[in-house]
């Protein structure tokens, strides 16, 4: 095997995986990982940190594994990423640090096959720490005293005078846990505010345990937890309590954390028929309420024979491989299609999941335009009336604009359809605190180098700025935020 070869990581079969919602990648062994790690050859400039959200020194972590210094690995991880478990699983690799790899080509949409596999590198090292901290019965915080590096920037009386404050945080989706993390390793109280029964946000809703175990993020938030940071669930900020409110009660500082979770819709005649989900409730049914072990949890959710999945992203495919998993357990056969309006060069959705999610067998149709959703006689969705496509100039997006092609109509047979085409700013909170200044698509407009909003103390990031983005993405602002949170408390204690 030449070394330019990269090393598979080892996954369960379709066949197999499709019968249950246990882990489809099952990661790599030791020496999987260090066969991978010595394909890296340390570029004097290594260009993928620029691909990394959050910069992690991925040169460094991957020298460290060649060593079988899995600790300082973790702990070089751990200096930019909280998660590296979380991230090593969903994030999508190949649009970041992997696409800056030199192995691949300049100016490519994504990572070459040719690429380190820099993900599964950091998910081998997120568990070994995870492992070892579970083995040895310590925290987090014991384990990353020892960086040092970590905490130079705050002396003992910084962190001691940081201490005296308490800051909220709205959501425990990744840039709310992070921001919690960041603020409690330098000693700040912080409280993290839920609207859902589960903590996680969508690392908890939206994407499926065969992605992401529940035990892994189970494990980062009781992690928090032994932090300090205090977690109250079934909170809806903007309902029970207003900003103000927060403030009134001796919080020095906010951060929003609110995420994107109302579904975008097609707007197209029959989009009100029976069994037609938003991709949103259909997966926060199945991936927080347990609706495939109903009855068992009383969460019902109907099944269809025929499923059409409407969108290219990573919600449209996770609604398909879970709606196909549905079918086999509900002993049907399984046909899942996912429609799509460009082709699959143009979709947005990580290489590896549609990779996956055709091995599972789920069927794909490019450059295909719903137009209408037909009902049968009780007014359930029956076929979905459809348009070809063909690709134009290139949108703001970058990609090839699609164009409709007159009299190209076609049916699909559909008895249950999914809409995953995107989502949108959660409004609760900012419909009710008009001081909190948005932009026209609802999200919170901030200071780009500080996060600060329009409102003093108050500091947003994750997709309730800017849109839907990626997990890391949401921690690199919300450790820039927590950066800005430290820096404007230290500011008002020494006023």
């Amino acid at each position: 095997m030449s070394i330019k070869d990269p090393i598979k990581t080892r996954e369960l079969e379709a066949s197999i995986r499709i019968n249950s919602f246990n882990e489809v990648v099952l990661g790599y062994t030791e020496e999987e990982a260090l066969k991978e790690a010595s394909r890296c050859i340390q570029c004097p400039d290594p260009t993928c940190v620029s691909g990394c959200p959050v910069g992690i020194d991925i040169k460094k972590f991957i020298y460290q594994i060649t060593q079988k210094n899995y600790k300082g690995a973790y702990l070089t991880i751990r200096e930019k990423n909280n998660f590296p478990s979380i991230c090593g699983r969903v994030c999508p690799a190949e649009y970041q640090c992997r696409k800056n790899c030199i192995f691949t080509k300049k100016d490519a949409p994504f990572a070459s096959e040719k690429a380190i596999n820099i993900h599964f590198l950091e998910r081998f090292i997120g568990d070994y720490g995870m492992s070892e901290i579970r083995k040895q019965k310590t925290d987090v915080g014991k384990q990353m005293s020892e960086n040092k590096e970590k905490n130079k920037k705050l002396t003992s009386n910084i962190h001691n005078m940081l201490s005296k404050y308490k800051v909220a945080v709205v959501g425990s989706g990744p840039a709310g846990i992070c921001c919690a993390g960041e603020l409690a390793r330098s000693g700040v109280k912080v409280v993290v505010f839920e609207s859902l029964h589960k903590l996680g946000g969508v690392l908890s809703y939206g994407i499926p345990s065969f992605r992401l175990p529940r035990d892994i993020l189970d494990f980062e938030i009781n992690s928090l937890k032994k932090l300090g940071v205090e977690f109250v669930p079934n909170f809806l900020v903007g309902r029970i309590k207003s900003l103000e409110e927060f403030f009134e009660e001796g919080f020095v500082s906010i951060f929003l954390g609110l995420g994107a979770g109302t579904p975008s819709f097609l707007g197209i005649p029959g989009e009100n028929l029976c069994n037609i989900y938003s991709a949103n409730e259909f997966l926060t049914r199945i991936n927080l309420m347990s609706a495939y072990k109903f009855p068992d949890f009383h969460t019902p959710i109907n099944v269809g024979k025929s499923v059409v999945v409407i969108g290219g992203g990573n919600t449209a495919i996770d609604a398909a491989r879970v709606s196909l998993r549905m079918q086999k357990l509900s002993k049907f056969r399984p046909n899942t299609t996912i429609l799509y309006r460009r082709t699959e060069v143009e979709m947005p959705a990580r290489r590896l999941e549609i990779h996956h999610a055709k091995e599972e067998g789920v069927q794909f149709q490019f450059l295909v335009q719903p137009i209408e959703f037909l009902p049968d006689e009780n007014d359930y969705v029956k076929k979905v009336r459809c348009l070809k496509c063909e690709l134009g100039e290139p949108d703001s997006s970058g990609r090839r604009r699609p164009v409709t092609i007159k009299d190209s109509e076609f049916n699909v047979d559909s008895d249950l359809a999914i809409n995953a085409i995107g989502l949108n700013a959660n409004r609760i909170l900012t419909s009710v605190t008009p001081d909190l200044k948005i932009d026209k698509y609802g999200d919170i407009i901030v200071n780009k180098e500080t996060m600060q909003t329009s409102i003093d103390g108050v500091f947003a990031g994750g997709d309730i700025v800017g849109g839907e983005g990626t997990v890391i993405e949401a921690m690199g602002m919300a450790k820039k935020a927590s950066e800005a949170i430290i820096d404007y408390i230290i500011r008002k204690d020494i006023l």
